[in-house]
């Protein structure tokens, strides 16, 4: 049996965070999971609290949603603790490709489907986004690809849009991922510059689906901006996202340089409790089943989409460790009567309850696994969609996790 010092159990930004928290102390780490996360479908900018409008402090308007909602996990970590884990973050995603805010609070950015969202930390390759103008913008498309709708999201934005033809015979019908690789290619992004120059009318900025490359996409940013004498931005996609997908990356590659052993694509399949402790896990890799132990670990497998909770005929559960799950009662009570419903649906508030060290509690409080901690969005008393805080619940809570399980 190989032994650790701390065990993450989900490869999603959440347990990514604990992970790299964990060993800047000098743990010995081993972080496991089914797949590379919902970052890497949904993941762009590193959403905090949209809630919370633009041009409100965003530390003030946090501080009261906590005074508001003291059971939120943010009520956890506070609003210092979320300033620490962010700027931890922002330590990872040095220059040229860094996240910023736009000032003190949430900016809007222009999504796929033409609409402004609110965000807080934004890739340099979208920050122009946060400036532009409706009348000094052009949209740009790419023929064949069927997942950046030019036309919708020039008319919802009120801008001008052009479709260009990709500048390398063969490449109609490519993906994001085929097309983010070709554009790490230079002479590639340079010709495409010169096709995007040669459509433009005096247009300042130019908004692109975000496919600026892999490896590199500052570089591929600074290419285009100065082929076109304009301000470059990318616009989030549907899923695969590739500025998620550069994210994920980014923490592998930290991960595994400091020495975590990084386990993706095989599911931890049980968990050896007894009084009150996880002794070890079992990780299925057919037809093999390796068990490693630690003192320490951390649960971050998310809710349903991670399998972190299934939901059975009647009941919400917690597979691995079988712990509590908040939940909204019978089944004909998790969703409202109508699917665009104001409200949340009551499902959406399920997960695990957590003492204030996020140790998973029962309904009493009581704790029911001491060396055990919950972080990310498998977290109850949050509605991560509607509130737009999944990247900054994960971030502070994984954060949190790791420091306060490494304390003990």
């Amino acid at each position: 049996m190989k032994r650790f010092d701390l065990i993450v159990i989900g490869t999603g930004l959440a347990g990514l965070t604990a992970a790299r928290t964990a060993v800047e102390t000098g743990a010995k780490v081993l972080i496991a999971g089914r797949g590379m996360g919902a970052l890497t479908l949904f993941g762009n900018t590193i959403d905090l609290l949209g809630k919370i409008p633009p041009g409100t402090d965003i530390a003030e308007g946090i501080a009261r949603w906590i005074a508001v909602h003291p059971e939120h996990p943010y009520a956890r970590t506070g609003v210092e603790g979320i300033e620490n884990a962010l700027a931890d973050f922002r330590g990872l995603f040095p220059p040229p490709y860094g996240f910023a805010p736009g000032g003190n609070g949430n900016s809007l950015l222009p999504t796929g489907a033409g609409t402004m969202r609110p965000t807080y930390l934004i890739p340099v390759t979208m920050a122009a986004g946060a400036a532009m103008t409706p009348s000094e913008t052009l949209i740009v498309g790419l023929l064949g690809f069927k997942d950046f709708q030019v036309d919708t999201v020039s008319l919802h934005l009120k801008c001008r849009g052009v479709n260009l033809a990709l500048p390398r015979y063969g490449l109609e019908g490519a993906t994001a991922l085929a097309l983010a690789r070709m554009m790490d290619e230079a002479s590639f992004r340079e010709r495409l510059g010169e096709a995007i120059r040669r459509q433009m009318g005096g247009e300042r900025f130019i908004g692109l689906p975000a496919v600026l490359g892999l490896r590199n996409p500052a570089a591929v940013l600074k290419t285009l901006e100065k082929t076109t004498g304009a301000r470059v931005f990318e616009i989030p996609l549907l899923p695969p996202s590739i500025p998620g997908t550069r994210i994920f990356h980014r923490f592998r590659e930290e991960l595994i340089a400091k020495g975590v052993t990084f386990l993706m694509g095989h599911s931890v399949s049980r968990a050896n409790v007894k009084g009150g402790r996880c002794e070890g896990i079992t990780v299925e890799n057919p037809p093999l089943a390796t068990e490693y132990c630690a003192d320490r670990y951390i649960l971050a497998t998310g809710r349903f989409l991670g399998g972190g909770l299934w939901a059975e005929m009647e009941r919400i559960v917690e597979p691995l460790f079988h712990l509590p799950v908040l939940q909204p009662g019978e089944r004909e009570k998790w969703f409202g009567k109508r699917f665009f419903d104001p409200e949340a649906h009551p499902i959406h508030r399920a997960g695990i309850v957590t003492d204030a060290d996020l140790r998973p509690v029962d309904e009493t409080g009581r704790v029911v696994l001491e060396n055990v901690r919950a972080a990310g969005s498998i977290l109850a008393h949050h509605q991560a969609i509607e509130e737009k805080s999944r990247e900054g619940i994960d971030i502070a809570t994984g954060f949190l996790a790791a420091k306060r399980a490494l304390a003990t």
